[in-house]
Parts: structure tokens; sequence; C-alpha cells
């Protein structure tokens, strides 16, 4: 599998998203806003994955300058971890990881040089973690799939979306690797096309059977009778087991509830958002009108046309099947028990 990212020479290279299938280039990170500009720009996405370049950033921002004392360290510090915090509002993982890097520099009260390689081996460790805890999720996942199973997903929650493996994706890895998929059929997940162009692509390097089809077309195949289970990922779940992922993962929940298709969530525990009782208080980001009325820089639809693009919707934990976590498969329902 490529590497989503990785750190090298006290800086951080994060694969650019936005050129795949076409081009593979590795972003180098310099400094904490070049981090945050890849994450706001989408050329890193997906919760788990952005969590990790977090970390990564703050571990930049402690070797991209030199720092008179401690305190001015401390200080540039919190502006990078604030300015990271305000790229991506939905995903959980985020705040999660920024969370852990400032209780790193909280312990350390010695020297400049003992923080930045405390933050270097903190980033790091959330990093190996995150590879950890994907390949325990598409373990435990794979143990709900039958032989033969036709999967849908939407998306990208794969390695791409993840340090590595990825939750939904890893799921379907692990039951490949167990010989029970015959077929993905990958949403391409407008307007983004994460679908199209990161899963379809993601499926193909490693010979995972997969059939690209248009958001609108899950209720026809669904309908016919050749789903078999619906497999997402998910950027922050609420206490009640409400969900917020991609835009168009709610009418899938739907879809599949009318047609008895069983629904499953696929997330890490650090997705799980202690403080957000319920689906309603996710706040959903609205990303820029142009990337619906726009593609590759080519317009779409008549000029003056109005768009809306909120990048996420919830989908209630009554949809949901199950959320399979590292540490099990759990009800929507005990989602609070775990918190």
């Amino acid at each position: 599998m490529i590497q989503t990212l990785y750190w090298r020479n006290k800086r951080v290279f994060i694969l650019d998203q936005r050129l795949l299938p076409g081009r593979i280039k590795y972003v180098c990170c310099r400094t904490y806003q070049d981090v945050a500009a890849a994450i706001k720009d989408m050329a890193i996405r997906g919760a788990p994955a952005i969590g990790v370049a977090a970390a990564f950033g703050v571990a930049v921002a402690a070797r991209q300058s030199k720092f008179r004392s401690l305190e001015d360290m401390k200080l540039l510090l919190e502006k990078a971890i604030e300015a990271l915090a305000s790229t991506r509002p939905t995903a959980v993982n985020l705040f999660w990881a920024l969370a852990r890097m400032e209780q790193a520099i909280d312990r350390v009260e010695s020297s400049i040089g003992v923080l930045a390689r405390t933050l270097e081996k903190e980033s790091a460790a959330i990093f190996r973690e995150d590879i950890a805890i994907n390949h325990r999720i598409g373990d435990n996942g794979a143990r709900l799939l039958k032989k033969g199973s036709v999967v849908l997903t939407h998306c990208n929650a794969g390695a791409l979306a993840t340090a590595g493996y990825g939750t939904a994706l890893g799921v379907v890895r692990s039951a490949h690797r167990q010989n029970k998929i015959k077929m993905v059929f990958v949403d391409e997940t407008r307007p983004y096309l994460q679908g199209a162009r990161l899963t379809a692509w993601e499926l193909r390097q490693e010979k995972i059977p997969h059939v690209l089809i248009t958001d609108s077309m899950a209720g026809h195949f669904m309908q016919s009778g050749v789903i078999d289970a619906v497999i997402v990922g998910a950027d922050r779940i609420a206490c009640n087991g409400d969900t917020a992922n991609k835009i168009g993962t709610y009418s899938l929940a739907v879809l599949a509830r009318y047609h008895g298709i069983p629904f499953y969530v696929a997330a890490p525990g650090s997705t799980i958002d202690r403080k957000t009782p319920s689906g309603r208080a996710i706040v959903i980001e609205e990303r820029s009108a142009r990337e619906v009325l726009y593609i590759h820089d080519k317009s779409i639809a008549p000029d003056a046309t109005i768009a809306k693009h909120p990048a996420f919707d919830v989908t209630p934990g009554s949809l949901i099947k199950a959320i399979i976590t590292e540490e099990g498969i759990i009800k929507p329902s005990d989602v609070r028990k775990t918190v």
C-alpha cells in the first residue's frame, strides 16, 4: 500500500490526494502552516489521516524556528494547534490527536530539545497506533461477512484516509484475505469523487474485484438483491450512535434499511466524541460551492448557478446495524457505555 504520509528529516511528507489517480506526488511540509493548508485544501483527507497529519504538524512546528526559550516555543506550539484545529470542523480525530499533542507539551518542562523530541515521538506513536488499530478493525469487521459477499462502500475509508490499511476498506481487505469478498460496489461519491478517484484506485492496487457506480445507482442495485452489506467509515460518532460521514451516507442508510441490508460503520474509538450527545450537535462543514459546480476547473453548470456543498451528513444510530471498532463490534445504542 502506498504511504498516505510519512515523517523524514524533521518534515512531514503528505501524499497529494487531489492528483490521484493520475499522479503520485508528495507535498513536503516544512511548517505547521503547510500542514494546515494540506488539510484544509484536501491534499489529505479522511478523519484518522487528518488526525495523524495534525500531530505531525505540531511536531513540525517545534522544529521550524529557533526559539529563545521554552516559553517562546510553547507559545508558537499553542498557535500551531489553534491553526490546525481550525482546518476541518467535523472530523473529531483531528481534535483528539491535537489534545494528545497538548498533553505531551504539558509534560515537558526541561528544555527546547527535549520538547521537540517528545513531540516527534508522540506523533510517530499516533501514526503507528492508527495502522495497528485499523488492522484490528478490519479483522473484527471481517467476521460479520459471509463467503461470497458483495459489499457497497461510500467515499474513501481506506489506507488513504488513515495512516494505513483503512477502516471500512480495512474490513474489505481483511475479508478479501479470507476469501469472503466476491465484489465491492464503489460509490463515486460526488462532488469530490473520493470513491472514483481513490477507493477504486486502492482496490485495483490490491486486485480486489470492484465496480464503480454513480451515487444515484445504489438504490437500484440494492433493489436488485445483489448487495449483501454496506460498510462506511465515520468522521464523528456521537454518544447515542448518530454518525457523521461523507455526504450521501445517510441516503445509503435509509435505502439499506428499506431493503433489509445491514449497514455497518467502521471507525476507531477516537472517532467517538464523548462531548457530543447526539448528531444534532455535530457541526457540518460547508465547503465551497465551486467543488459542486466545477470538475477539474471545468464548469458543469450554467453561469450564476447557485450550489450548496455540505461535506457531511448525519446517519441516526437507529439505522446502523453495528459499529466496528478496534475493541470489537458494538451496537449504536451501546456507544454511550464506552465513553
